[in-house]
């Protein structure tokens, strides 16, 4: 059993397209064919359905790609231990929410190059539903979400943590000195926001939604650290997790504001799919964004 073959029909099942297939691994959409009918052959099974430009596994071919992962992973663990080279090299591709990218990308990432010079990594910053659908495709390797807490038992969650979050004013706004503010009468004053639909923001609307409320805010930008700084000089108020606004809070340029009744349970979770094969350099980024985001 030629190892082509079952490469080409993990990305044929994984993608269910010959044709995306076949631009992944630089094949011909004929030899991707190929490979699929010989394996078919050599199993004496139909491994895909082909129905109007569809392809969807059969039952046998869901069997059939079980194997087909742990025929993978062997070979990788194989291909790695036979290795003469120390270094730990390859592409990741890590898709993440777009405000948690300052905290990942900071200081400590030059210590992370000049230990894993051989690492090229690739940041995708997407929305929650777009990181799952990339990883189901096998096409990122890890993602760090900042949503609702997800579980799936497809998924490993290698950490996982809570966040705090706050309506935050500069503080020296009025509304800082209050004891106590409603919602209502705060979705009347200028908000700066990130984009709408996008992990936290998404979760503050249908919470508003739900009291029939809605913000329409002056700015929406997806620097979260940016809105903080503006935030910080008067520009407006904002909605933003705690680890954003801690630093500016403590040096008293922005306060939190105390909005009763008003609560949205958000986690940040690193995971990645349970079928992936965690190759040296995807867990030395696994380990870094462990240390970064969860230390």
């Amino acid at each position: 059993m030629d190892i082509k073959n079952i490469v080409t029909f993990i990305q044929v099942a994984e993608l269910n397209s010959f044709t995306k297939a076949a631009q992944r691994l630089g094949y011909s959409q004929s030899t991707v064919s190929f490979h699929i009918k010989q394996l078919e052959g050599e199993l004496n099974s139909q491994l895909f359905e082909r129905i109007n430009h569809t392809v969807a596994l059969t039952e046998k071919g869901r069997e059939v790609l079980k194997y087909a992962h742990q025929i993978s992973f062997l070979t990788k663990e194989l291909e790695e231990s036979m290795q003469n080279e120390k270094e730990i090299k390859g592409h990741v591709r890590l898709a993440m929410a777009d405000s948690l990218c300052d905290s990942l990308l900071g200081e400590k990432f030059l210590d992370f190059r000049q230990s894993y010079p051989g690492i090229f990594l690739k940041i995708i910053s997407a929305g929650t539903e777009e990181m799952f659908r990339l990883m189901n495709h096998n096409e990122v390797d890890v993602i760090l979400t900042l949503d609702n807490h997800f579980y799936d038992t497809e998924y490993v969650i290698v950490r996982e943590e809570k966040i705090g979050m706050h309506f935050v004013a500069s503080a020296q706004s009025p509304l800082a000195s209050r004891k106590e503010i409603s919602v209502r009468e705060l979705t009347e004053y200028p908000f700066i926001l990130t984009e709408k639909g996008m992990s936290y923001r998404r979760l503050l609307d249908e919470k508003l939604a739900g009291m029939f409320l809605e913000i329409q805010p002056v700015l929406e930008i997806g620097r979260a650290g940016l809105i903080c700084s503006m935030v910080g000089q008067g520009a407006g108020i904002s909605y933003l997790p705690d680890y954003i606004t801690r630093k500016e809070k403590e040096e008293g340029r922005i306060a939190y504001l105390p909005v009763a009744d008003f609560d949205i349970e958000i986690w940040k979770q690193l995971l990645y799919h349970r079928d992936k094969w965690i190759s040296p350099q995807i867990d030395s980024v696994i380990q870094y964004c462990v240390d970064r985001e969860f230390n």
